[in-house]
């Protein structure tokens, strides 16, 4: 790798403050580059400038909600906050820019409409076409284009990069903080009582995420296996998920809420299983490179991008997405064969290391280099010029 330090700026386009894979991605690589001796700028919407703690992040504005590929995703645009880029942009004399999730309306598709020079995209979306995303096509396509160079974090992702734009790019992984996650030593690991503990993190009030098929699930489970508990991390409401349950259930789950990343570490290595339930709308699912990275083993519905990321090495299991049947059958028989889900467990730690940071930074710095190739600072692009690229 090149041993000049750069100067990067980075636009993340969602609600900094709201958990999400796309805000830990940025985060977690801003915080690699800046210990190696980077300077990086990120760039995203804040819903309170108060909390901002990290001396690299730039406030842009409050985001607001929008649905977006089954879910509800909290972006900025609008002139206020393109106005607000321009500047961030103007002061920043980056030697790149690196854009995440351009194809959208978001502060990502506002720095590659106004900016000129080494831009690097990431997408990180896996979703058909959609209408929305159709209509503001004529803006977005031209865009795209001005990139210098693009990565997709799957080959799901690629594919809909593909589908919606026509064009290619280099698939690199997110990236994970593979140390945090296997500093524990097998003794100090699942230091639990006689219960078995299945798991799940996410906003568990989005449908697409898949506890309510967990719940469905957990009965036959229940019946199986007496001694199990089901532990939920996440945001949201649990007043609503346990009214619908009966008592006998009810009892057998516990809600922790939202979790720092050093209580997610403790979280997952508590765990027997993983359960990924989710119903679509992923294009990787950094929380299953998380869990093997834990040593713990995975089960995951059979959508795509989950498919992909547990095939290396053998490291989960997975049934078919939206069943509950299926889910509490793989379930059952996992949980009573210590062996293979120490296998599993086994397996998926020699696997997540290639998610490390270490590698996936190395690969996008290779990008930025490529980017950088005869270009000069990044700098703010002529409104009116921008504007003829985009008709």
């Amino acid at each position: 790798m090149n041993d000049k330090k750069l100067r990067i700026g980075m636009v993340c386009p969602y609600g900094w403050d709201i958990p999400g894979g796309v805000q830990i991605h940025v985060r977690e690589l801003a915080e690699h580059f800046v210990a190696e001796g980077h300077h990086v700028s990120v760039i995203a919407p804040v819903s309170d400038d108060d909390s901002i703690t990290d001396p690299w992040l730039v406030s842009a504005g409050r985001p607001v909600p929008i649905p977006f590929n089954g879910s509800v995703a909290r972006v900025l645009f609008g002139p206020i906050a393109a106005s607000r880029v321009r500047q961030w942009i103007a002061q920043g004399d980056f030697d790149v820019l690196h854009m995440h999730e351009p194809g959208i309306p978001s502060l990502s598709l506002l720095a590659c409409w106004a900016a000129e020079g080494a831009m690097v995209g990431t997408f990180h979306a896996s979703t058909p076409k959609l209408r929305a995303i159709a209509s503001v096509g004529p803006l977005i396509e031209p865009m795209i284009e001005k990139l210098s160079a693009r990565i997709a974090v799957s080959e799901m992702a690629q594919a809909t990069l593909k589908n919606l734009y026509g064009t290619e790019a280099v698939v690199i992984p997110n990236g994970i903080d593979y140390s945090r996650f296997t500093s524990l030593s097998a003794e100090e690991r699942r230091a639990k009582g006689a219960k078995l503990r299945i798991g799940f993190l996410g906003r568990f009030e989005e449908a697409r995420k898949g506890l309510p098929l967990l719940l469905e699930a957990l009965p036959k489970i229940l019946k199986a296996i007496p001694n199990v508990e089901l532990v939920v991390a996440g945001p949201g409401d649990q007043s609503k998920i346990l009214e619908r349950l009966d008592t006998h259930t009810a009892r057998q789950i516990r809600f922790l809420g939202r979790l720092s990343e050093e209580e997610k570490v403790d979280f997952l290595s508590s765990l027997d299983l993983y359960v990924a339930p989710n119903t679509g709308g992923e294009s990787f699912g950094i929380i299953l490179a998380e869990a093997m990275a834990s040593g713990v083993p995975v089960l995951a519905s059979d959508i795509p991008a989950f498919v992909d990321l547990l095939a290396v090495g053998d490291c989960g299991r997975t049934f078919e997405s939206e069943s509950s049947a299926d889910l509490a059958q793989k379930a059952i028989e996992l949980l009573r064969n210590s062996s293979y889900l120490q296998e599993l467990a086994e397996n998926g730690r020699n696997a997540a290391i290639r998610f490390d940071w270490g590698s996936v930074a190395t690969q996008i710095m290779s990008v930025y280099e490529v980017a950088m190739t005869g270009q000069g600072k990044v700098a703010v692009g002529s409104e009116n010029a921008s504007w003829k690229k985009s008709r």
